[in-house]
């Protein structure tokens, strides 16, 4: 058995707390030191005043400057200690009043603590008050008396062996300014609290075992009181706070920790509640962290409120109640009898650790925040014995593996009672598909009937899908070229080109997004011998944003090398246009889940088309003309296997595009008196692509993008010679119809011949 205990529960340990004690001590100092008496008298020591012991009587007054003095006994008089003073020990009695005002108490009496205050006050400022053998500070409240002892503490140090302070009955310890309570013992508390009042503000409790420890020795029925305000409370190696119920007492205590403040356990637990004794703690804008334990007859209820948060373990908790911005996070499995939620979260801790939380009811309205393994078929557990009320939120943990069985993966389960239980979003991600909850009976589970593709599936069947509308948005730039050609036939050139586009894909595909591209292209080309030929090589860059909705989003950056050939025939106005492109992608994605977090891939492939194109040029009157066309168009993508950084695992097929086009372009060629040529067109035609089956897998789940239909493609113009080696140009265009449209698309660009 520790010291600390021998002193808590010996009979002679309560002796000491009774006055007339005083008599005996004050008799057994005088046989080794020489002492001094003042009754109903004032006196004032200087530093020069030989060391003696004080006791003083009947109203009396001693001011103690600079001085130093043995044990000092107050009894119905006051004691005024300035600074530079030292004393051995002092005991104030009957009403007395202390003040210590930057002085010291530096005491080894083998009973007493350094300053205790039998039903007296004392006010102690910028003080250091040590005992070397058993507490720094005594508040007590005598048997006859209604008063207990009250001490208030600015900025000062307490410390003792046994433990900083003790305080009994309707006694009160306040401690503010950085005051530092401390036992360094090590099983030493910082405070013992029999019945009495605490409060810290901005000061720290610290003790060698525990920090504050609670009991009832006279089970006279008071309540046992500490309020923390921006302050400290830690036990080194046991617990922050412990409530001791013995010998057939039952304490009942009230703990308020507010404004930033924290409670420390060594052992990991903050508040430990033992033999049948009663707590109650609020917890108001604080943030604490560790576990209450309960033991099984004893009862703690629990209130988290204004932005407070609770971080451990909760066993055989009576009560918690969870107020809005407040959250208590699990770190084991736990139990609690009634939980009510005031807007408040659950958190089930980790995601890869699953815990069970059972209560015996469930009232308000929450969010439990809960993990699943559904690669494994385990997860967080909320197990309600009895009636459930209100409406709940459960934020189901997102995952990329595949559920073994969804329709086994049970959430919740109720006694009994009308609560509703809802996901957050309505869904939860998990691997190819998102699933929502179902109720059978009193229990909740995943709703393997009422699913729809997960937004990683979706970003992966877009990254596979948007190859082709990259490959063709970015050869628009060259086909936009040939009135150009016609106004310099036959020389050679450089070029340049800048184009955007934007692409919707339809809703109906499973995969609705919208794609972004900007880029460049330049090139080069040159008249082959004498003949009515033209070849050239382009290089460029361009950049694919797209947007799938739900933080979804995903990126292709591509680089690319083509070639190309043209043949015109200026006397018919037939022209022939072929181009071949390879491209290099740089493909990304990023998911939003349906949890609030997100995941992420990547990978690089390959891919090369060809484009072949033959109209013919129609002069008409007035230097309008009509150029009918066809063009013909292909393109293979690699495939490729990727993950996402959440387990989900995609497999594409190559990617093959095959698309025709039949339309005609009308225009004027107006010819200005400062010699440039403007040309001004406008275009229609119909689009059809032919290709309906790029499979994907996504989990071995397979999926089929599928963008196959005809579309109608409008578009406006105009190609200015300024000089007989300067050309500009600037396109629109619009397509609209089928399961992929585009909103807008534009190039211009500038070429110079010689």
């Amino acid at each position: 058995m520790s010291v600390l205990t021998n002193f808590e529960l010996k009979p002679l340990s309560k002796m000491m707390k009774v006055p007339t004690i005083t008599f005996l001590m004050f008799t057994a100092v005088q046989t080794t030191a020489q002492a001094g008496q003042l009754i109903g008298e004032s006196k004032t020591i200087q530093a020069n005043e030989l060391q003696n012991d004080w006791q003083l009587d009947l109203k009396s007054e001693l001011t103690v400057n600079g001085a130093r003095t043995h044990h000092i006994l107050v009894n119905d008089s006051a004691l005024i200690v300035n600074a530079g003073s030292r004393i051995d020990d002092i005991r104030a009695t009957q009403g007395s009043s202390v003040s210590l005002n930057g002085a010291t108490v530096d005491s080894n009496h083998a009973v007493f603590g350094a300053v205790r205050l039998d039903d007296s006050d004392a006010l102690i400022r910028d003080s250091s008050i040590t005992s070397h053998t058993t507490v720094g500070l005594q508040a007590f409240q005598s048997h006859d008396s209604d008063k207990g002892g009250v001490a208030t503490v600015f900025n000062s140090t307490i410390s003792g062996l046994l433990g900083g302070a003790i305080t009994t009955g309707n006694s009160e310890l306040h401690f503010s300014q950085n005051t530092l309570v401390e036992g360094t013992g090590a099983d030493s508390f910082g405070v013992f609290v029999d019945g009495a009042t605490v409060t810290a503000s901005q000061s720290s409790i610290v003790g060698g075992k525990n920090g504050v420890l609670f009991t009832d020795d006279y089970d006279n029925g008071s309540v046992g009181k500490l309020i923390l305000d921006n302050s400290s409370v830690e036990g080194r190696s046991g617990s922050a706070l412990v409530v001791n119920g013995e010998y057939g007492s039952t304490p009942e205590v009230e703990i308020d920790v507010r404004n930033g403040s924290t409670l420390t356990g060594g052992n990991g637990t903050l508040l430990e509640v033992n033999g049948n004794a009663m707590a109650t703690m609020n917890v108001d804008n604080s943030r604490l962290n560790g576990n209450v334990i309960v033991e099984t007859g004893s009862t703690a209820h629990l209130n988290l409120q204004n932005n407070a948060g609770l971080t451990g373990q909760l066993q055989n908790v009576t009560s918690l109640n969870v107020g809005d911005r407040s959250f208590w996070e699990l770190t084991g499995h736990s139990q609690v009898g009634a939980l009510s939620l005031a807007g408040g979260t659950v958190k089930f801790g980790h995601t890869d650790a699953f815990y069970q939380l059972d209560l015996d009811s469930l009232d308000g309205n929450g969010t439990f925040v809960m993990g699943t393994d559904f690669a494994r078929g385990i997860t967080d557990f909320l197990n309600i014995e009895g009636e459930a009320k209100g409406n709940h939120h459960l934020l189901l943990a997102a995952s990329g593996a595949e559920p073994v069985n969804p329709d086994g993966i049970r959430i919740v389960h109720t006694g009994g009672g009308d609560a509703h239980f809802s996901l957050v979003g309505d869904m939860v991600d998990v691997g190819a598909y998102s699933y929502a909850l179902k109720k059978e009976g009193t229990d909740w589970f995943l709703d393997p009937n009422n699913r729809v593709i997960s937004p990683g599936t979706r970003s992966v069947l877009a990254l596979f899908n948007t190859a082709p509308t990259v490959w063709y948005g970015e050869a628009t730039s060259l086909r936009t070229r040939m009135g150009e050609l016609r106004f310099e036939p036959g020389q050679a050139g450089l070029w340049v080109r800048g184009y955007g586009n934007k692409y919707e894909v339809s809703d109906s595909t499973g995969v609705g997004y919208s794609q972004n591209q900007q880029g460049f292209t330049l090139g080069a080309d040159t008249p082959l011998a004498d003949s009515q030929w033209m070849v050239g090589v382009m290089a460029g860059h361009s950049s694919s944003d797209l947007n799938l909705k739900r933080g979804t989003s995903g990126n292709v950056k591509s680089y690319y090398l083509g070639a190309y050939a043209t043949w015109l025939e200026e006397e018919s106005g037939l022209y022939f246009d072929a181009v071949a492109k390879v491209n290099r992608f740089q493909n990304e994605s990023k998911v939003g889940l349906s949890d609030g977090t997100s995941s992420k891939g990547k990978y690089n492939n390959t891919g090369g088309g060809l484009s072949a194109e033959f109209g013919r040029n129609i002069k008409l009157d007035d230097g309008f003309f009509v150029e009918p066309y066809a063009q013909v168009s292909t393109v293979v993508i690699q495939g490729a296997n990727y993950n996402l950084d959440n387990g989900l695992q995609a497999k594409g097929e190559r990617t093959r595009s095959i698309m025709a086009k039949a339309g005609a372009t009308v225009g004027r060629d107006i010819q200005l008196d400062s010699g440039s040529v403007v040309q001004p067109y406008l275009r229609a035609a119909m689009v059809h692509e032919f290709a309906n089956n790029n499979k994907v897998s996504v989990n071995n789940n397979v999926f089929n993008n599928d963008l196959s239909g005809s579309r109608a493609e409008f578009g406006a113009g105009v190609a200015v010679k300024l000089s007989q080696n300067l050309q500009l140009h600037a396109d629109l265009e619009h397509s609209s119809g089928g399961k992929v449209e585009q909103p807008w698309g534009a190039n211009v660009g500038v070429r110079y011949t010689w």
